[in-house]
């Protein structure tokens, strides 16, 4: 009975061979093939030698064969060791060890119990494509990026700054958790957390002070694990939630463009951050970097066609202003023209016949262009049309104007004004002009040209400025010219400016002719001058004729 049981475990052996060969040969994959080949060898043999000890009970085949399996499953172990093992193909993933491997000597394995840094960084990418459907906010995603950082660092808290190009400042744009603030404090901030968090949320440092500037100007990153011994870190004061303890600040770049720094704190007494934990920061900073890039680009795309369309609508309107037709005035021959440099233009002229006894004549020059020089233009437009027609004269009129604009608080620009009144009845011309736009009239009796205008303020530069009348007489042939300086100032290829002078001369050249010939030789004679040159400013040309 005993020597009936004694067969047992060589059964169950090999029983347990033939199952090991076929979970072997299932999971091939998943190892080595020596070590494969080995194991089957060991499996088979014991499975072999253990039937054949059964029918034939001898101790001597089953002792050689354990003893080549043990040989054997040593040689697996040794071959297992010095090899890798093959991943499965549907299973392979890149991991951030091997990208990190090929761009630095460490080692950088993600952080135990975190998401892999380069599962942060897609996710980075998301949140910025998500922004874009949320007209283009920063604020989640720069939330997301800092709480990131701080999470992958084991860090208590962070802040990312981002640069203010218009003012040259570090703006704060995201604050999270514990950070000792590395500046000096205002004197009379209170030495509360809350105060101290608030100060921090809503600072901004130029680019010349503290740790955070010297980082954005620098474009280095620093790891400090002794603040003490670091004069760039300010200690605040003997409470714990002051003290500085080990940091971490990192530039934000676009190619070599620093955008910003990403600062990462420990608290007072706490282990420094190490090198490892440093450069997955530079590793996420330059993650966050591309992902900001991605709604940078954006904003810039929309803004352009924002401004576009805005530029469009402007232009439209401001096509509406002058006059279509010059009117047909008896007792004078008008000529004009106007060519606009690029998108709005900043000149204006207008031809009012306000009452029977007088024709208004506008010229202007709005300093810059855009939507804000468009105002401008049309509230001119519309407090001139409105008074020429009452009995004031000409400097009354355009001091009016100049109170309504002046005191626009929200409109920082000016213009230069001529307002030309014309009684054609009593052959008499009135005169005002507010700024440097010139007034020039050719006498056809004695052949001079005489400059009638005066210098004076801009319109709504300064609200109290009183304008003064010129009143003169006119005879047959006569010619007032007015003009804005980009008719006198266009350049040629070799930078030499039309000039004065030229443009007098094509005039009494042609003083024989027509208001709109004269006005027609000009034109034809700048652009004889110009060539094909960019046109760099606005040029309006006024001609008025007596006959």
């Amino acid at each position: 009975m005993n020597d009936s049981f004694a067969y047992l475990p060589l059964l169950v052996a090999t029983g347990a061979a033939f199952i090991t060969i076929i979970i072997l040969a299932a999971n091939r994959e998943r190892y080595h093939p020596v070590v494969i080949t080995l194991h089957i060898i060991c499996a088979t043999l014991v499975g072999i030698v253990a039937v054949y000890t059964v029918i034939n009970p001898l101790i001597f085949p089953i002792a050689v064969v354990l003893a080549c399996s043990t040989i054997l499953m040593l040689a697996a172990a040794v071959t297992n060791r010095v090899t890798r093992p093959r991943e499965p193909k549907e299973k392979k993933v890149v991991q951030v060890q091997e990208v990190v491997e090929t761009t630095s000597t460490e080692n950088l394995e993600p952080v135990s119990g975190s998401v892999s840094l380069l599962e942060a960084g897609k996710n980075f990418t998301l949140i910025a494509s998500e922004a874009l459907a949320k007209e283009a906010d920063l604020v989640p995603l720069l939330d997301s990026i800092n709480a990131s950082l701080i999470f992958e660092t084991h860090a208590h808290g962070g802040a990312i700054l981002l640069v203010d190009g218009f003012e040259d400042v570090l703006a704060v744009k995201s604050l999270a958790g514990d950070f000792p603030p590395p500046y000096r404090l205002p004197e009379d901030l209170p030495h509360k957390v809350i105060r101290v968090e608030t100060n921090f949320r809503f600072s901004q440092f130029p680019l010349t002070e503290t740790i955070f500037g010297a980082v954005a100007c620098s474009g280095r990153g620093e790891l400090i694990t002794d603040p003490l011994s670091d004069i760039r870190i300010i200690q605040n004061g003997p409470e714990d939630f002051l003290k500085c303890g080990s940091y971490i600040f990192i530039p934000l770049k676009i190619k070599e463009t620093v955008i910003g720094v990403v600062a990462l704190a420990r608290r007072y007494g706490e282990v420094a951050f190490t090198q490892r934990e440093y450069d997955i920061a530079s590793i996420l900073a330059d993650y966050a970097s591309s992902a900001i890039k991605i709604v940078y680009s954006y904003q810039e795309v929309m803004e352009h066609a924002e401004l576009t369309k805005e530029g469009d609508i402007a232009c439209k309107l401001q096509a509406t202003l002058p006059p279509k037709l010059l009117p047909t005035i008896p007792g004078l021959s008008l000529g004009s023209f106007q060519r606009i440099a690029d998108g709005i233009c900043g000149d204006y002229y207008d031809i009012i016949p306000a009452r029977k006894d007088r024709i208004s004549f506008v010229l202007a020059d709005v300093a810059g262009k855009g939507m804000t020089s468009l105002m401008v233009m049309v509230m001119l437009r519309a407090m001139l049309r409105l008074t020429v027609n009452t009995t004031q004269s000409a400097a009354t009129i355009l001091s009016w104007a100049n109170r309504g604009i002046a005191s626009e608080t929200t409109i920082d620009h000016f213009a230069s004004v001529t307002l030309i009144n014309y009684d054609g009845e009593q052959k008499k011309i009135q005169i005002a002009t507010a700024g440097a736009t010139p007034v020039l009239l050719y006498h056809a009796a004695t052949g001079e040209m005489e400059k009638i205008s005066q210098m004076s303020d801009p319109v709504g530069v300064e609200k109290k400025t009183e304008y003064q009348d010129k009143d003169f007489a006119v005879e047959t042939d006569d010619i007032i010219i007015t003009y804005t300086d980009g008719v006198i100032e266009a350049p040629n290829s070799r930078g030499l400016q039309y000039s004065k002078e030229r443009l007098l001369e094509v005039i009494v050249n042609n003083k024989h002719l027509s208001g709109k010939e004269i006005a027609e030789h000009v034109k034809t004679d700048i652009l004889k001058f110009t060539g094909v040159d960019n046109q760099h400013d606005d040029q309006t040309l006024l001609i008025i004729k007596v006959q």
